[in-house]
């Protein structure tokens, strides 16, 4: 089996070096109007956004009327339901104003057509691997990244934040698709790692093995800054700075640890 994987791949880059189209390299793009917020997974309660990221999303979205959902990371069967949560929770969040649609209702140009034309772009969480894989195939992860760099409010959550950062790198997903490259949209100057352990007894071995892990990814990369995010906490890239929004996230670098200040700007993610 994996000499067929060997070659599946080899052949993936052949047609893609055909095309003109070599495998994305992972890099930081942005501009003075880009406004991302990335969330560790969790943000939302039934149908509504939990009260604690409401204040922030409320605010990056201020000024949306058509906000686009990109639910790649979730299985085709679910994503009729989750379309209506979101746009459930997005109408509590901006009023009935806002008009929430997910691109599995369109064909791929009424896809590519309804990121060019909405003023919001949030994508779910869920499989990052099957979400990264599907925004390269279809073009739209350089779609997303243009609107963000035009001043499209981009939020993600999970695998949506995985995707923001500059590659796929400490996500906790299996890798359930194969993707040409790990570099991601890269509109937020990090790599994620989302749903990252509380210091809690309860927690206290699961969190222990996570550093250990994120520890391990950095003496292998030691130029990447990673952001560790637990469930429901918001960083959000706004006016050309990084600020620590919500909830608890910690700094990994090969130089060491840092847990993050809320309110604070973030200098490790400085560009």
């Amino acid at each position: 089996m994996l000499i067929y994987r060997i070659l599946g791949t080899l052949a993936l880059g052949m047609v893609l070096a055909l095309r003109g189209a070599p495998p994305p390299v992972a890099g930081f793009y942005t501009s003075p109007q880009a406004s991302v917020l990335v969330c560790g997974g969790s943000m939302m309660n039934g149908n509504h956004f939990t009260d604690s990221v409401l204040p922030v999303m409320r605010e990056h979205y201020a000024a949306s009327r058509r906000v686009a959902l990109v639910l790649h990371a979730t299985h085709a069967t679910e994503r009729d339901a989750m379309e209506l949560r979101l746009r459930t929770a997005f109408i509590h969040l901006l009023g009935e104003r806002v008009k929430v649609e997910s691109l599995h209702r369109r064909d791929p140009a009424g896809a590519k057509e309804m990121l060019e034309t909405a003023d919001g772009i949030f994508v779910v969480g869920g499989e990052t691997f099957v979400l990264l894989g599907e925004l390269q195939r279809t073009g739209q992860l350089e779609v997303i990244r243009a609107r963000v760099l035009a001043g499209v409010p981009y939020g993600g959550s999970s695998a949506g934040a995985n995707v923001a950062g500059l590659r796929i790198g400490t996500t906790n997903d299996f890798p359930t698709a194969d993707v040409v490259s790990r570099a991601a949209i890269g509109i937020f100057p990090a790599v994620i790692n989302p749903h990252f352990p509380a210091t809690t007894l309860e927690q206290k071995a699961e969190y222990a093995s996570r550093v250990r892990k994120l520890k391990t990814y950095l003496k292998f990369n030691p130029d990447e800054a990673v952001l560790a995010m637990g469930n429901a906490s918001v960083a959000r890239l706004h006016g050309g700075r990084v600020i620590a929004a919500v909830g608890q996230m910690s700094m990994f670098r090969a130089q060491g640890v840092r847990e993050l200040v809320i309110g604070e700007v973030v200098p490790e993610l400085a560009r």
